[in-house]
């Protein structure tokens, strides 16, 4: 396809779902000209590409935003260290444990433990807790979110028993990067940091916010590639939603639609990736992780967090699901993904690596 060039959109889709790739700018046509028909035949293969390797199952994983105390000062983020508006928390290991204990009782099969960069926690503390977990539910997983690290601690949290980590890159663009950013972080540390992930042998989650300032389809198709080169376990994606106590309060958020055409898009290229439905896609449109699913998603992270402290963490403006006990939230998901033509799977839901 050459430059001004348009081919088919139908067409497109089967190449992609076909060969899982396309030149940069036939993704970049696929990403920002679909119609209405286009867009339900690329989820339609989404969807079946999904079930090859998955089934209709959908993995739930059980959430816990243990602090929002964060030594970063990233320009688009709520719980950001220069933010003086927030109540700010720490969990005990005790009352994770607790978390787990109870979403255990509710069939979840994973943890996630997710966190601003805090300090306080000590390599030793996290991986006396992670023992804690797998001693506790040996047949669970345990994925950390906890930012930026040395390798020795990645590294550390893996002996200890940690399956997973989730870490986006947010972009591969360095002028973007550097754009929502503090001057003392860098994308080249952030990328490295993946790769060290990889090394140890992590099943590792990469993605970027949908619709964040400056963003162009241009380096969006270009995380595209990266994280298919990568061959990252996981991709978590979803729109950009502004917080009113940042520097990026005025800005536009992502769209419903730009995201789910970019997990369809994903799932074609990556066709057996652990692809969430976000908590940001339901904040921005009620049925919005049900059309997730629909669009080739296949795992969703209900919050097991006490219901006192998930109104604290507020990385964006009006997230959902902050005042409903755990209870309440897993029998939420489940009608959801029932909706949708799937059901909830009661396994770790590891990346389907053959």
């Amino acid at each position: 396809m050459t430059k001004g060039e348009r081919m088919d959109n139908t067409a497109l889709i089967e190449e992609l779902a076909r060969r899982r790739t396309l030149p940069a700018q036939a993704l970049a046509q696929l990403l920002t000209t679909l119609t209405e028909a286009e867009a339900e035949t690329l989820y339609v293969r989404a969807r079946a590409v999904r079930e090859a390797h998955y089934g209709r199952a959908v993995y739930l994983r059980g959430l816990i935003e243990f602090s929002n105390i964060c030594r970063n000062d990233c320009r688009y983020c709520g719980i950001r260290r220069s933010n003086g508006r927030i109540e700010r928390y720490r969990l005990t290991a005790e009352e994770i444990l607790a978390c787990c204990d109870q979403g255990y009782a509710l069939g979840f099969r994973t943890f996630v433990l997710q966190s601003g960069e805090d300090t306080y926690y000590t390599d030793d503390a996290l991986c006396a807790l992670v023992a804690r977990i797998k001693h506790a539910h040996p047949d669970c997983a345990v994925t950390l979110s906890l930012g930026e690290k040395a390798a020795a601690s990645y590294q550390a949290y893996f002996d200890a028993g940690a399956d997973r980590y989730l870490l986006r890159q947010e972009t591969t663009d360095p002028a973007l990067y550097a754009r929502w950013h503090p001057e003392a972080m860098r994308l080249g540390h952030r990328l490295r940091c993946l790769e060290t992930l990889k090394r140890i042998g992590y099943q590792v989650g990469a993605g970027i916010m949908v619709g964040a300032p400056g963003q162009t389809v241009e380096s969006v198709v270009a995380d595209l590639f990266y994280m298919q080169a990568h061959e990252f376990e996981m991709v978590g994606i979803g729109p950009f939603i502004p917080h009113k106590d940042t520097p990026f309060k005025t800005a536009v958020a992502g769209t419903l639609e730009d995201t789910l055409h970019l997990l369809a898009v994903i799932r074609l290229m990556m066709p057996r990736v652990l692809l969430p439905a976000t908590t940001a896609l339901g904040t921005i449109h009620p049925l919005g992780r049900e059309k997730g699913l629909l669009a080739g998603a296949n795992v969703m992270m209900p919050n097991l967090s006490p219901p006192g402290v998930r109104s604290k963490y507020m990385l964006y403006d009006g997230k959902i699901c902050t005042g409903d006990e755990a209870v309440e939230c897993r029998l939420c998901m489940e009608r959801r993904i029932a909706s949708a033509g799937c059901q909830v799977a009661v396994d770790r839901g590891d990346y389907c690596f053959a």
